[in-house]
């Protein structure tokens, strides 16, 4: 009996841990603060990025009490290519390739935010849309190419490629509606992406997104439109 407990739970855990495919209408939760609770998400980006724009819902009653992960992209060579996060009493702390520039807001979220984060080499212009609506466009790591070989991380900070968490960098909350493109959207396409229509995202697809889930995380239905 022992023997066929421990098979099951082997099972189990692979199960957990093995590709599932498509989260239209879905969502990531993660209840509970942890250090080894994310979902790693695939690609099949073969070439480094002069340019990315990342789109998605984050949903979390954190932002009055600490900083949390939202987004999270690094390589072996650099751990934060791209790391978008929420930093208490400061705002939205974006990076590309290691190099961090502040998006402050007047107002703390507190319902269901949806973000574009966007990038490009040959300016380095960086944009952060909130809820549609642009903030101060700002310079960060001109010239850079981001690595292709990546490892994407929904829930927690990489410290290191794929792993090195910390419980108190955790997201608590929802997040969605994660696309990715391999270039900058315009406005029009943005404001698109908002008002919940298809942009044929190259990169990451969450229609068609391919994904492993660690630790405590569940599949539910969207809390947002």
């Amino acid at each position: 009996m022992g023997k066929l407990l421990w098979c099951f739970l082997i099972l189990v855990s692979f199960s957990n841990m093995s590709d599932q495919k498509g989260m239209h209408k879905k969502a990531f939760v993660f209840p509970t603060a942890s250090d080894n609770s994310y979902v790693s998400l695939n690609t099949q980006l073969k070439k480094p990025l002069k340019a990315f724009t990342v789109c998605l819902y984050v949903y979390t009653d954190l932002s009055t009490t600490r900083g949390y992960s939202i987004f999270s992209y690094a390589t072996e060579e650099q751990f934060n290519e791209i790391l978008l996060f929420w930093s208490k009493d400061i705002g939205y702390s974006f990076s590309v390739g290691g190099d961090e520039i502040i998006f402050k807001v007047s107002d703390v979220p507190v319902d269901p935010t949806h973000l574009c984060a966007s990038w490009e080499s040959i300016t380095g212009i960086a944009e952060l849309w909130v809820d549609g609506k642009p903030m101060v466009r700002k310079s960060v790591n001109k010239g850079y190419f981001l690595g292709s070989e990546a490892s994407i991380i929904l829930g927690q900070d990489q410290d290191s490629f794929g792993g090195s968490f910390e419980e108190q960098q955790s997201l608590v909350g929802d997040i969605g509606d994660v696309n990715m493109w391999d270039f900058v959207l315009s406005p029009q396409e943005i404001n698109t992406v908002y008002a919940g229509g298809k942009f044929s995202p190259n990169v990451l697809n969450w229609r068609e997104l391919t994904y492993q889930v660690h630790g405590e995380v569940y599949v539910k239905p969207q809390l947002w439109p």
